[in-house]
């Protein structure tokens, strides 16, 4: 086991990450870049017989008022999971680094599937508990459940062949009206934010500032981030940001403008997303989170509803993994991290009641 120290070090991180079935942009050094200065930065690595890279974790350190720092990693590990050399490697690496910052917990939330007896006994034997009580967006950092579409080895005429016959529809209908999708630069991201300051007033939430979106776009690059705008007689009508990394593309971010949504550009802009996935010769396009709570009643259900016509797959992640260094502590930074999260979700349902408006999916 030993940390990413070096430049050659972070290029060796980078090929292994990269280079993995397990890849996740969110276990990157571009994207810890992104969350400096709150967050920094920690890579552990695990090795095998004669040195080589066999899997990583991607720590975050952020020092919390009153209670001290917390390690967090988001969608670590990347490895054999069920590999108990490689995760005992980098869970002694863990605790290394919690000696070193006196952290009162690590938490990882890993895209691993819930059923997955097998990692569950790995890390529970590790020492590791178990979270995986949510159901809704507010109740983790990163969605439990998601949408995952299998693109891996398939051409566009059979991606396409697997979407509702109604999201066909509305694909060709945006093309037909003279919906046109162009990809953006830097300078585009502001009309983007404008459109989402529109979509959350609309919906209910509370969205980053610009400055945030310049900052993925200069940390991530070309490579790894787009802006995709659609245009309606010359005016941006909706856009998405979709990050690419490794074998897998993700829809990060979308907003859409209350005018002209009959014209259905968020359909058209999905399948260009898809398709340039499909060019990467990707395995996954991740559509990101929904709600756990699939009841039409439920204000995301339109979401839920969005993203399953394009025939992609629920996903139910395992939830929370974490270790405790000091458990009370700990203790009393959930219960003011829940009282802290109801107060936000109040607050979110005060402005979106304020605004009269309604979530239209």
């Amino acid at each position: 086991m030993r940390f990413v120290e070096s430049k050659k070090d972070k290029k060796e991180y980078k090929e292994f990450l990269e280079g993995h079935e397990r890849c996740n942009f969110q276990q990157s050094l571009e994207w810890a870049e992104v969350k400096k200065p709150n967050w920094k930065p920690e890579v552990i690595l695990a090795e095998g017989d004669d040195g080589e890279i066999i899997g990583s974790l991607c720590v975050w350190i952020r020092k919390m008022p009153i209670f001290g720092n917390i390690m967090y990693s988001s969608r670590g590990p990347v490895c054999d999971i069920h590999d108990i050399n490689a995760m005992k490697q980098l869970t002694d690496g863990a605790k290394e680094l919690a000696k070193k910052y006196k952290a009162i917990v690590l938490r990882m939330e890993p895209d691993i599937v819930s059923d997955d007896q097998d990692f569950r006994d790995i890390v529970t034997n590790l020492g590791y508990h178990i979270k995986d009580d949510a159901k809704d967006f507010k109740d983790e950092i990163q969605p439990r459940y998601v949408f995952r579409l299998d693109i891996k080895d398939k051409t566009e005429e059979e991606i396409m062949a697997g979407f509702k016959q109604k999201w066909r529809y509305n694909i060709r209908l945006a093309t037909k009206k003279g919906v046109t999708i162009k990809e953006g630069t830097k300078e585009d991201l502001k009309d983007f934010h404008k459109i989402m300051i529109e979509t959350g007033a609309r919906d209910g939430f509370i969205i980053r500032p610009l400055e945030y979106f310049e900052k993925m776009y200069d940390c991530l690059g070309a490579d790894h981030m787009k802006v995709l705008m659609a245009y309606y007689e010359g005016k941006p009508i909706s856009g998405v940001i979709p990050i690419f990394y490794g074998n897998k593309t993700w829809y990060l971010y979308g907003a859409s403008s209350n005018s002209h949504r009959n014209l259905m550009p968020n359909y058209l802009l999905q399948w260009e997303m898809i398709k340039m996935a499909i060019q990467r010769k990707d395995d996954i396009y991740d559509f990101r989170g929904v709600s756990g709570v699939v009841d039409e009643s439920h204000p995301q259900y339109g979401l839920y509803r969005f993203k399953q016509g394009f025939g992609a797959t629920f996903t139910e992640f395992i939830g929370e993994v974490y270790m405790p260094f000091k458990p009370l502590t700990y203790s009393l930074y959930r219960f003011s991290e829940k009282a802290f999260r109801t107060i936000r979700q109040l607050k979110r349902k005060a402005m979106f009641f304020g605004t009269g408006s309604k979530n239209i999916a």
